[in-house]
């Protein structure tokens, strides 16, 4: 099991100075987590998500931590792919870029985005998006694979070009693709790709989705890149030492975190300004309850929150569906700084050490 982080710069109420702040304690967390042993982070891009994400230039995150970084992974969790975000050229330079500066750490993950605010801020043309991201994702590694790259597609009609720089990873970086419905697990193992999957369902449903995964990419046959098997999950996760404390503040990060995205992505409306959805604790006995569903019959296999005894049986079970990778999402829009990092030391000394 390999553990990283997951950042989508959440932050709630956000001012210029908090939003700043919030930015540069990041970077910290990160130094952090490269120390205590974790083996990644993973960065989003989003446009627009006031509050939810605040991430909309990973690849200058990603190039600053590497610069103050040695080993840790540097994941782009996802770059979005469709030309109205991101030519497919400019793309393979600034990954290959990252790759050279970095010596070879890059993980790159593709999508599309499903918001709304995103698809018409970019104005995008909503029914074609699939189809030029299938496009965009055979390009982008035969860039870092030819010395000439040429392309007559649908989409995308490039004369020959000599698109550089090219990768220290060879043949090139790790692919992944964002696949959340339960449909797409199959659909991303199809294509080669590493899946980068939220955490959601019972122990059941999601051994369902990581087994159709492993019997999709093991007959995919991806054109123009490296197959990735390779399954990983995002789970909410806060934890520290006093049990009740880390469900207190995890609870309330975690379900900042899922219905902030639900307003933006369970619809088709564009929210704009402050999002209305819970801040507040959980009611002492709503906690309580939630305590003790964490490893109920029937509970969700979704989140790893609690002390490092609960920590350690929530991961076990990611660990007996058969993932590969927990992209733990610590900063939440409601969790302090100071708690973040007592979380990632904590998981780092007391949690990762038992599945190493």
């Amino acid at each position: 099991m390999k553990f990283s982080l997951m950042y989508e710069m959440q932050i709630a109420g956000p001012t210029r100075a908090t939003e700043r702040q919030m930015f540069h304690d990041c970077v910290e967390q990160v130094v952090l987590a490269e120390a205590v042993g974790f083996d990644g982070i993973w960065e989003v891009e989003h446009h627009g998500l006031y509050e939810y994400s605040h991430s909309s230039a990973p690849e200058v995150f990603l190039s600053f931590v590497a610069a103050k970084t040695k080993r840790i992974r540097l994941g782009h969790g996802i770059t979005l792919t469709p030309h109205r975000y991101n030519h497919p050229i400019r793309i393979a330079e600034r990954i290959a870029t990252l790759d050279i500066l970095s010596e070879g750490r890059v993980n790159w993950g593709s999508g599309k985005s499903s918001s709304a605010v995103e698809k018409f801020a970019f104005e995008n043309r909503v029914n074609e998006l699939h189809e030029q991201w299938l496009e965009a994702l055979r390009m982008i590694p035969k860039m870092w694979s030819e010395e000439v790259f040429e392309w007559k597609g649908r989409f995308f009609k490039i004369p020959p070009t000599q698109v550089v720089p090219k990768p220290v990873q060879q043949p090139h970086p790790p692919v992944f693709a964002a696949c959340s419905k339960p449909e797409s697990a199959k659909a991303v193992g199809a294509l080669g790709c590493g899946a980068l999957n939220f955490a959601l369902g019972t122990d059941d449903f999601l051994k369902q989705k990581v087994g159709d995964y492993r019997e999709a990419v093991a007959g995919a046959q991806p054109e123009g890149f490296q197959a990735n098997n390779h399954f990983a999950c995002t789970p909410p996760t806060l934890v520290l030492t006093d049990d009740r404390k880390a469900c207190r503040y995890g609870f309330r990060g975690a379900r900042f975190f899922a219905e902030s995205m639900a307003r933006y992505y369970l619809g088709s409306e564009r929210p704009i300004g402050r999002l209305n959805v819970p801040r507040d604790f959980l009611e002492e006995d709503d906690l309580d309850a939630a305590m003790a569903f964490r490893t109920a019959p029937g509970s969700q296999c979704n989140a790893v929150i609690g002390d490092p005894a609960a920590a350690k049986e929530l991961v076990q079970r990611f660990v007996d569906v058969g993932v590969d990778e927990l992209i733990c999402v610590m900063q939440m829009g409601t969790v302090p700084h100071e708690l973040v990092m007592e979380s990632i030391r904590t998981f780092g000394e007391q949690v990762i050490p038992e599945f190493g």
